[in-house]
């Protein structure tokens, strides 16, 4: 049997060179068991092709069940297609036979499988590896000699990344992939179905068919079609209805195409040089004013890392600076102590207001702590016989703070 043979019987309609590929691997396909998955858009006509599958395999005999996996509810899914015991859920009175189990020997056509939930798609790949599945409530293995033909709509790579079909279950429903162009890809066939289907209205409702203007011919081949068949085939029906006139030109076809008024078509409609510079334009626009964004966040960018920057060594300085203020006190703790002189004494003002504050009672203070200072060294050297770790200890400084305070004093 060749394609066009398959095309007479199974009613199938078009001359598209990616039809006639589709159709010829079916035929090449439907003598052996490997597993079938069938892609394309919604309203290609896909269930058509798992027809062709059966009939022309050796299971022709047996059982064809199909199953639109997308209008079964989740709660009953694995029940319909692999059955359940009695008494195995609320409802179930009875025992009953799964769509796997009535097919044994045929074939079963599983749409839109990327709808299965993944607990089902679990059972699904059993089947498909081993030819065992349970019942809903049994623990009994049942063995099924079945066929599956599998067909979605749904991109199933991007369904994987998403968490929502399993990887494994896609490359064993994958043995050989189908693909079905949409109705947009065979142009060449548009017009041959519209006029099919205006005759079968024609015939159907007692009327002469419809006719299109060559314009409405352009208009039909360059509509999109998100429907595909199934759209062209109830757009046509209502025009057969609706229309009085059966000659129909591009603007009464209009009317039947969604968003056409907003549409532009390349065949009827040019745009002049205007409107493409206009469109240019645009683009440069903004494509400069990204680029200026971009050079404004750098410019934010580098202030804010320059503030941070400015900001850590301010709090670096002001912490080495508490770090010797901290020194400095205890050593003048140490001194009042040994030498019981009640005239050192250390004053905090952070109580007090401003104005409170004379610079030249500051300068004596300070001139006065600093001859403290230095005799207290020099007392805490002679004390230790010039050990300066001592006396370091001694003051409560650090022995380079101590260092320092010598060479700065030059105590011999």
């Amino acid at each position: 049997m060749d394609v066009q043979s398959v095309k007479q019987r199974f009613g199938i309609i078009g001359n598209s060179s990616l039809l006639n590929r589709a159709i010829d691997v079916a035929m090449q396909v439907a003598s052996t068991d490997l597993t079938v998955l069938i892609t394309g858009e919604s309203g290609s006509g896909k269930e058509v092709f798992p027809q062709i599958i059966h009939h022309l395999s050796p299971r022709k005999h047996g059982n064809y069940i199909a199953v639109n996996c997308g209008a079964i509810p989740e709660g009953t899914i694995d029940s319909e297609l692999f059955g359940h015991e009695k008494g195995s859920f609320t409802g179930a009175h009875e025992a009953r036979k799964g769509y796997f189990e009535v097919a044994n020997g045929g074939t079963i056509f599983l749409d839109e499988v990327a709808e299965l939930p993944l607990s089902t798609q679990v059972r699904l790949l059993r089947v498909l590896e081993s030819g065992e599945f349970m019942k809903v409530g049994s623990s009994k293995v049942i063995k099924t000699d079945v066929r599956v033909v599998a067909a979605t709509n749904v991109n199933v790579p991007e369904a994987i990344e998403k968490g929502k079909f399993r990887q494994d279950l896609y490359y064993r429903l994958n043995s050989v992939p189908i693909y079905i162009p949409p109705l947009r890809e065979r142009k060449e066939d548009i017009h041959l179905l519209f006029r099919k289907f205006s005759a079968d209205f024609a015939e159907k409702y007692r009327m002469p068919p419809l006719r299109l203007t060559d314009n409405a011919v352009l208009l039909l081949e360059n509509y999109r079609w998100p429907g595909n068949i199934r759209q062209l085939k109830n757009i046509t029906e209502q025009i057969s209805i609706i229309e009085q006139e059966k000659e129909i030109g591009s603007d009464a076809l209009a009317k039947y195409l969604p968003e056409t008024n907003q549409r532009v078509l390349p065949v009827l409609y040019q745009k002049n040089k205007e409107e493409h510079i206009s469109e240019r334009d645009i683009l440069y626009k903004v494509l400069f004013d990204m680029q200026r964004d971009i050079n404004d966040l750098k410019k934010t960018v580098v202030q804010i890392l320059d503030n941070d920057q400015a900001s850590m060594e301010k709090s670096r300085a002001m912490l080495v600076k508490s770090a010797d203020e901290e020194e400095y006190r205890n050593m003048i703790r140490h001194s009042a102590r040994d030498t019981d002189d009640s005239e050192v004494q250390i004053v905090h003002h952070h109580d007090e207001k401003e104005e409170d504050f004379h610079p030249s009672e500051i300068i004596e203070e300070s001139l006065s702590l600093q001859d403290k200072e230095k005799e207290m060294i020099r007392k805490a050297l002679e004390k230790h016989r010039g050990k300066r770790k001592d006396a370091a200890e001694e003051l409560g400084i650090s022995e380079r703070t101590l260092y320092r305070k010598i060479k700065e004093y030059q105590i011999r």
